[in-house]
């Protein structure tokens, strides 16, 4: 039976992973951390991870960024290894992430969707054959309560585009304040917010008289949660080191 502690178990994700995990015979929430205390939740919820008094094999989260010195001091004290799920990290956090992952494995993925990392495999093959000739553009939605953008899961998605270019493009978030042409080396990226959009992408190649559009909307956020869980399987038979979803695909 796999323990897990679930970080960010009050959040919308938290308990929809709650709720896929009650359904999973092989492993069990054992406990929550989170800021909030949610006493309809089945385990035990403490505000850090140093009150945590229960034993586990991985945690998994889908939290914030806030809060990282406890998370990491907990995993590389107890050498536990962790999925993160969350997005948002500044580039600082990301190292500290990076050097926690020399001493426990760490999975992380800006978006726990097999489809998602699918369309990025897509994306870099496209771009090396569009690339040169076809203007790119990235366009995500999500609902209205979601704080960062662009999106990970876009960020994600440009940086698998740009692996399949000869050029170093040039990001744009925003043209409003300026009069002026496309460069040809530019990626636009646009932000969508409204009501309870899951999560769609999509990666526009726009060429002389042809479009190619390659897209993923996702229809529950139950994928996310299922995907998070196979993480979980998958980090806790690994020696330290950061993996991805790329990893845990090419080994299935």
């Amino acid at each position: 039976m796999l323990r897990i502690i679930l970080r960010g178990c009050s959040g919308k994700m938290g308990r929809v992973v709650t709720e896929v995990a009650s359904t999973q015979e092989d492993l069990r929430i054992v406990a929550g951390v989170d800021v909030i205390d949610n006493a309809s939740m089945p385990y035990p919820i403490f505000t850090s991870f140093s009150e945590v008094p229960v034993e586990a094999e991985v945690v998994v989260d889908f939290s914030n960024p806030s809060n990282l010195d406890d998370f990491l001091n907990f995993l590389t004290k107890k050498k536990m290894p962790a999925v993160i799920a969350s997005t948002g990290f500044s580039d600082e956090q990301l190292e500290r992430i990076a050097e926690a992952a020399t001493e426990t494995p760490i999975f992380m993925a800006s978006n726990m969707s097999i489809g998602i990392n699918l369309l990025a495999e897509l994306a870099k093959t496209a771009a090396k054959v569009l690339g040169g000739s076809f203007d790119i553009e990235i366009v995500e939605a999500h609902h209205n309560q979601k704080l960062d953008a662009p999106s990970g899961t876009a960020k994600t998605l440009a940086k698998a585009v740009e692996a399949g270019l000869d050029y170093e493009p040039i990001y744009t978030y925003d043209r409003h304040d300026r009069r002026a042409k496309r460069d040809k080396h530019e990626i636009g990226m646009h932000a969508i917010r409204g009501g309870t959009i899951v999560g769609e992408h999509e990666i526009i190649f726009a060429g002389n008289d042809e479009v190619i559009k390659l897209s993923h909307s996702a229809l529950s956020k139950n994928i996310f949660a299922e995907g998070a869980l196979n993480a979980a399987r998958y980090i806790v038979k690994k020696q330290p080191g950061l993996y991805s979803m790329h990893d845990l695909v090419s080994e299935s």
